[in-house]
């Protein structure tokens, strides 16, 4: 395992859905170390069928789980993170490594350049990762398999401890992708705090003109019920990105509101047309994965009758080439995908084979562009 054989010790403070994920994916993998989590009674209670922990600890003995860690996985949310810091930092012996999964960045990394001793690394990361199902019920060991895991390690990070990390991340099936805590902030809020920002306003906006005619919200199907699905979003999770990353997501929605006058000022003009090309353009530089790859993968669209059987085919008919799937998604209907199943191949000659076998079959199904 390299330099991974370092973390003989690994403590999981919170043991919800990425937590719990963590333990189990490194369960699966055949992880050598011990495997600790620190959470309430009730949550250990939930985690300790499935068998994802060598030790359990209730948060009362925080310090005791940690003070012989390795590497210490703060996977709480950010304000919980910011508060563990300065907690555990006495406690976790020289040459330990902590880390987080918070989804904001610069001011956990600044918060541990505070409080952090001489002696103890700290990498930010953050997976994008997440499922429906919240909390340790919602763990799955498969939770990381082909997604984006950034880390934000600064210049004072030993570089044996960094790789080692890189090396842990890769073992649970994750990609590593090294950005500055800055960078990484201004990056979410572009392309994910700013958008759930405008689903807010636009569902905000249709609401607010229901009480002029009940239609408004009925009509609101296809593209806008697509674009402000993000708007149902649980403020708890957001109250937190606000207090950390607020400056980043004015600063875009500022950017975005000067987007959207250059558009209402281009209404009557020919201009229009070329700003609606550009866009559509740029957007085919967008992976079609939802998973986050930084790798490119090859995509086809199957066409699925509703009958038993035609998972089990496909999945079958790939099989007996040996051919891995490397992502699957079930589309909703919307333009041009109707009821389908997209899936995703490293590589385009398997994507060829696998059109081939299954149009063989007898299944309808096209390359993804």
């Amino acid at each position: 395992m390299g330099e991974i054989e370092q973390f003989k010790r690994v403590v999981i403070v919170g043991v919800g859905l990425i937590g719990g994920s963590l333990a189990l994916a490194l369960k699966k993998k055949g992880f050598k170390g011990k495997i600790c989590g620190v959470d309430s009674a009730e949550v250990l209670a939930l985690a300790e069928p499935r068998r994802m922990l060598d030790e359990s600890y209730t948060r009362d003995r925080l310090l005791e789980a940690v003070i012989d860690a390795d590497i210490v996985f703060l996977c709480t949310p950010i304000l919980d993170i910011l508060r563990l810091i300065p907690e555990i930092g006495p406690a976790v012996k020289a040459g330990a490594l902590i880390t987080d999964v918070g989804s904001t960045k610069r001011t956990i990394v600044e918060t541990a350049s505070i409080y952090l001793p001489v002696g103890v690394d700290f990498i930010g990361g953050h997976p994008m990762a997440g499922s429906e199902t919240k909390g340790v019920e919602g763990a799955d060991p498969f939770l990381f398999e082909n997604t984006t895991y950034v880390l934000t390690p600064v210049r004072s990070v030993n570089e044996q401890t960094r790789k080692a990390l890189g090396e842990l991340i890769e073992l649970i099936g994750a990609k590593v992708l090294l950005l500055s805590p800055v960078l990484h902030d201004e990056i979410a809020a572009a392309v994910s705090h700013l958008p759930q920002m405008a689903a807010i306003a636009m569902m905000t906006l249709a609401a607010k003109r229901q009480s002029e005619s009940p239609y408004f919200l009925k009509m609101a199907a296809g593209g806008f019920r697509d674009m402000t699905r993000i708007a149902s979003s649980p403020y708890g999770i957001w109250e937190h990105i606000r207090q950390t990353n607020a400056d980043m997501i004015a600063q875009y929605i500022d950017a975005y509101i000067e987007e959207l006058s250059s558009l209402r000022d281009r209404l009557n003009s020919e201009a229009l047309g070329k700003i609606f090309t550009a866009a559509s353009e740029s957007r085919l530089s967008i992976p079609r994965d939802t998973r986050g790859f930084l790798r490119p993968h090859y995509d086809i669209s199957v066409s699925v009758e509703d009958r038993p059987g035609m998972l089990a085919l496909i999945a079958n008919t790939l099989l007996e080439k040996n051919i891995n799937i490397k992502d699957i998604e079930i589309l909703k209907i919307r333009e041009d995908e109707g009821g389908t199943m997209r899936l995703a191949f490293a590589t385009q000659s398997e994507r060829d084979l696998s059109l081939s076998l299954l149009r063989d079959k007898g299944l309808e199904c096209r390359k993804r562009d």
